[in-house]
């Protein structure tokens, strides 16, 4: 009988398999199949002599196989997984006929075929049948032929020898540096000494480093993973790959919840470095990827989002320091300008786009107002909907290439698919100053007037720095604090020729939230709007509370809203893990209560007589100015990231709505909950003045001015 192997790149066409094994079973032939493709991928129906999945195969082989693997190119990914399959070797070894079903499996066949030089090896299904068909024809030949070809060649068995020697050392490696031994102390000490031992070659010490970085992890000894990374990156020469080790080691300090902000800093200046290097021979694709390696490491969502300071909001002009050093940083920011200015209509309404990349929360109280105003047509665009727009807003990376002088098709994508919005667009409003700004900056806008609002979020990411200034007529803030903050990591907008600067307050429907307050004790209830994330610091709230229980225990905490994303990163669960410690003790005794995300915040705020900003950092924080509103007395922490800066929480709010502490905070509230009539009174001037300074109808005004007038 003749044994058939057939091999496969990637998943087979079902109709296409099932028909040929009824032609093989037909001519007398038993089949095997192999291949990258899921198991579930093949109908168990088939009823395939053997069936072998080799994307399974790698998997049990570990993490660091399926990652090496997935580096190489398609036909030796395919061998590299067959080769160490002792499975489909030995079906190899046996085989009449090997078949490569598809273009990325020759390679294998190829390879399997100077192993067992007896078998047919072909492409193709009708090959294989031909094949087949001769084999049953001329036994006699065949069986002279399986004398004759019995054993590789020299070549190949030398081949296989030494790829045999390399497994033996290799898997010898790989038990001697698992994570059980690197759990010990014994063992972690040991292979930290190996990786730093002298006269180690640069690429063999790096792999090893890695190695023992990711055993280490998997072993429990996260702290461990990131100093042998470190002490490799400190004994390697070649620059590029010790700034590659530093970034690594630097991410799985950041991975473990920890923040070595000198580690941090030397891993993007090296990047700054090699991006440098890179740029001054022409080689934007590269300069861009240790652009992108230096701006992510810089602004990582654990060290802005998830902690309770942020360097940047510190000392933005240190902090950023290295970056305005860089030439690869400079050229990237450098203005590419535009051939006309813009330029407002003549004789028919105002055209406006609004547009903006996922987040259309801020947007609907100005959508209202252009779509029936007599001087507007009002178009809305979401970037992120757009299935031409969003796959060019998302690529950052060939973005900075782009501004480097290579991805020319990324320029040319670009100006096809915003130039009809730009040609119909007097003037586009693009709220948040992330993906969508960049992008409607990558091009010229002609005589378009482009305005871009900047809440708070974006001034500590990559983004503000990928967009074109120079392109840009008008940046918003709706804060005084976030503008003196981000002109502060953007030097460029003090200079002349800027875009002019606008602050105007977020827009907010705030008289729906003027309800009647119900319940008797309603003062002792102490709200707090929105807690999933860091920034919020809802444990100052509860610190509060606590103060505010030692003296009356009617006082109450209740969260409205999401509870934390723990998924974010391992400072949110740390932080997190000690936010249920403290609910955990108060839940039960009544003294905290989770509301959740409801879409009747008005209606959840009737029970609330004190609304709290608990916050490090906030642009306007609207659910506090909301609370007010409705009647309930604020308290605004002096929000830290902005203490004692010109502006901050104390110039946006009255002085007594501000303090400094959580005792300043249930001193205030204690004084003015202490009797029902002292409580009306102050969260009825509070409510006035919120709706006398921030309702839609007063702010909206200033958008008329920004956008309507010329």
């Amino acid at each position: 009988m003749t044994h058939v192997l057939l091999i496969a790149g990637a998943r087979p066409q079902a109709a296409v398999l099932k028909a040929s094994l009824e032609k093989f079973r037909a001519a007398g032939a038993t089949v095997e199949l192999a291949g990258l493709f899921a198991p579930d991928d093949i109908d168990p129906g088939l009823e395939l002599t053997r069936l072998r999945s080799l994307t399974e195969a790698a998997a049990e082989r570990g993490r660091m196989f399926e990652k090496r693997v997935a580096k190489l190119s398609a036909p030796r990914r395919v061998w590299a997984s067959a080769e160490r399959d002792r499975q489909v070797r030995g079906s190899g070894r046996r085989a009449h006929v090997l078949v490569a079903l598809d273009a990325t499996a020759v390679y294998t066949v190829w390879r399997l075929a100077q192993l067992n030089r007896r078998a047919h090896a072909v492409f193709g299904i009708a090959p294989a049948l031909k094949a087949v068909e001769d084999r049953r024809e001329r036994p006699l030949h065949y069986a002279l032929r399986a004398v004759t070809r019995s054993v590789p060649t020299p070549a190949t068995a030398a081949r296989t020898t030494k790829r045999a020697a390399r497994r033996v050392a290799g898997g010898a490696l790989r038990r001697a540096s698992s994570p059980a031994v690197l759990r010990t102390s014994v063992g972690a000490k040991s292979w930290r000494g190996a990786v730093a031992a002298p006269k180690v070659p640069d690429r063999l010490r790096a792999k090893l480093a890695r190695r023992v970085s990711l055993s280490m992890s998997e072993g429990g000894r996260k702290a461990g993973a990131t100093l042998v990374l470190k002490d490799a990156a400190r004994l390697t020469a070649d620059r590029a790959l010790r700034a590659d080790l530093l970034a690594e080691a630097a991410r799985a300090d950041l991975e473990r919840g920890h923040d070595d902000a000198a580690l941090r800093r030397s891993a993007y200046e090296a990047a700054l470095a090699t991006a440098d290097r890179w740029y001054a021979k022409g080689d934007a694709k590269k300069a861009a990827a240790s652009l992108s390696s230096a701006l992510t490491l810089a602004f990582p969502r654990a060290v802005h989002f998830d902690s309770l300071t942020s360097p940047l909001a510190k000392d933005p002009a240190g902090y950023l320091a290295p970056f305005r050093a860089s030439t690869a940083f400079q050229a990237m920011t450098a203005s590419r300008g535009r051939a006309v200015p813009a330029a407002p209509p003549a004789g028919r309404p105002l055209r406006l786009l609004v547009t903006t990349y996922s987040n259309a929360n801020f947007l609907q109280s100005i959508r209202d107002r252009y779509a029936d105003h007599p001087g507007v047509e009002i178009r809305f665009l979401e970037v992120k909907e757009d299935e031409t727009l969003r796959p060019l807003a998302r690529g950052a990376q060939r973005m900075m290439e782009y501004a480097l002088g290579g991805a020319a098709t990324l320029g040319e994508r670009a100006e096809k698919a915003l130039r009809p919005h730009l040609d119909w667009a007097d003037t586009v409003f693009v709220d948040w100053c992330t993906n969508a700004a960049a992008l409607f900056t990558l091009v010229d806008p002609g005589t378009t007037r482009i305005v871009v609002r900047l809440h708070s979020y974006e001034a500590f990411t990559l983004w503000p720095h990928l967009m074109d200034l120079d392109r840009v007529d008008d940046l918003v803030f709706v804060g005084d604090h976030l503008r003196d903050l981000v002109a502060d990591c953007l030097p460029r907008l003090r200079e002349p020729g800027a875009p002019a600067l606008h602050v105007i307050a977020n827009a907010m429907d705030l008289e729906r939230f003027r309800q009647e307050k119900t319940g008797g004790d309603t003062r002792f209830t102490v709200g707090l709007i929105g807690a999933g994330v860091v920034a919020k610091d809802p444990r100052w709230a509860v610190e509060v509370l606590r103060r505010l229980r030692e003296h009356d225990e009617r006082y109450r905490l209740v969260v409205i809203g999401d509870g934390l994303d723990r998924k974010a990163s391992a400072a949110a669960r740390a932080y997190d893990d000690l936010l249920r410690r403290d609910l955990a003790e108060l839940e039960p005794t009544g003294a905290v209560q989770l509301l959740g995300r409801t879409e009747d915040v008005p209606g959840a705020l009737t029970g609330i007589g004190v609304i709290l900003s608990s916050s490090v950092r906030e642009s306007f924080h609207c659910g506090l100015v909301e609370g007010a509103a409705s009647g309930a007395l604020p308290v605004v922490r002096d929000w830290p990231f902005f203490a004692g800066k010109e502006h901050g929480a104390r110039t946006l709010f009255p002085a007594d709505w501000v303090v400094a502490s959580p005792e300043e905070a249930a001193d205030r509230i204690l004084a003015l909950t202490a009797t029902e009539e002292t409580w009306r009174k102050a969260s009825a001037e509070a409510a006035e003045h919120a709706l006398t300074t921030w309702d839609w109808p007063v702010i909206s005004p200033g958008f008329d001015r920004l956008l309507l007038e010329d």
